[in-house]
């Protein structure tokens, strides 16, 4: 039977102490980068595995990140939770993805699931209404939590895209190219992403001096069958719009699909834009003129400052709240003069 590789090999192979291995596997104390370095190298080159069981018993880390999103019914958090991963497994961690299908209950149990499995920080895109179920529990639990995407609670450190301003200068390109009449589909009703984006709607109306019309705002619930029903009783009435805005990427393919079966073109009889860059979106016909989340930032800095939270378990500061800047994609589908795919990103 061939001998299992242990921490003894590792050491001799990058020509340090066995006390070195140790630590920079476990992270206990310090160790300069030269010497972590020749660790990793050795690790990789002789095929270690640590004994992860054993480590957590000895150290009370299980080196796991819970993921709470709903990442398997909302598109967006698809790249969200892979860039979470990589960056996680970066810093020596894995994750651990519980689905909240967007229901304060589903997300609930999510939390319990994780709680359960002993994970060492928590990265959790919050639902509706749920500060007393889940948030008031993870801030008595002292588990390390961060919240992603929406930022609900300031309570813990919260990293997030800019939507208002965004949004805004989405009405403000539109209202450029002549646009008077134009409509927003809007995401999940209670979400903090809903309420900024929309925020920022109506705060583009009032600047380009347009009116609100009530009947310009319809929810897609975050979905495209459902923005796809909206955008169809949006175009029932007389009084139709020139130009429309999705709150999402999900949303926007249901946008398409109704302009589509209504044999409306684009954006010769509609213009449109999208808070999110659809993947492949350059190679729609026409390309979608997008705003884009800077995802894998995102996804970075929750997790760097999830492992700052976890390394510093006991030690009190004070949570930050990053919103992070997005970019402006200039295609095809917003019917003014194109200049190839251009980028803008708000202050």
């Amino acid at each position: 039977m061939k001998r299992a590789v242990t921490m003894a090999d590792v050491a001799a192979r990058a020509g340090v102490s066995v006390s070195t291995v140790s630590h920079v596997i476990n992270e206990t104390r310090p160790v300069s980068p030269e010497l972590r370095a020749k660790v990793m190298d050795a690790i990789r080159s002789i095929g270690y595995s640590p004994n992860m069981v054993a480590r957590s018993l000895a150290t009370s880390d299980t080196r796991l990140i819970g993921i709470v999103m709903s990442a398997l019914t909302n598109q967006f958090f698809l790249p969200v939770v892979a860039a979470i991963d990589s960056a996680g497994r970066r810093h020596g961690y894995s994750s651990v993805l519980a689905d909240s299908r967007d229901r304060v209950k589903d997300e609930a149990d999510a939390v319990s699931l994780l709680l359960g499995r002993r994970v060492d920080g928590i990265i959790l895109a919050p639902t509706t209404n749920d500060k007393e179920v889940v948030l008031d529990r993870l801030a008595a639990s002292g588990v390390p939590t961060v919240l992603i995407d929406r930022l609900a609670d300031p309570r813990f450190d919260q990293v997030g895209p800019e939507n208002v301003e965004s949004t805004a200068m989405l009405v403000e390109h539109l209202a450029t190219a002549g646009h008077k009449k134009i409509a927003f589909i809007s995401g999940i009703s209670g979400l903090t992403t809903t309420a900024e984006r929309v925020r920022g709607y109506r705060l583009g109306l009032e600047r380009c001096n347009l009116p609100f019309r009530r009947q310009f705002l319809r929810t897609g619930h975050s979905a495209a069958r459902e923005a796809e029903a909206a955008v169809t009783r949006l175009l029932e009435s007389s009084d139709k719009p020139t130009a429309i805005i999705s709150g999402n990427n999900f949303m926007t393919i249901g946008i398409l699909r109704a302009l589509q079966r209504l044999k409306i073109n684009i954006p010769e009889d509609m213009a449109v834009v999208s808070y999110d860059d659809i993947e492949f979106a350059d190679v729609f016909r026409p390309g979608i003129t997008a705003i884009a989340q800077p995802i894998k930032d995102i996804a970075n800095l929750a997790v760097q400052l999830l492992i700052d939270r976890i390394r510093n378990k006991g030690k009190t500061s004070q949570p930050q709240t990053y919103i992070l800047p997005t970019r402006f994609i200039h295609r095809d589908s917003c019917g003014c003069s194109t200049y190839s795919a251009s980028e803008w990103a708000p202050d």
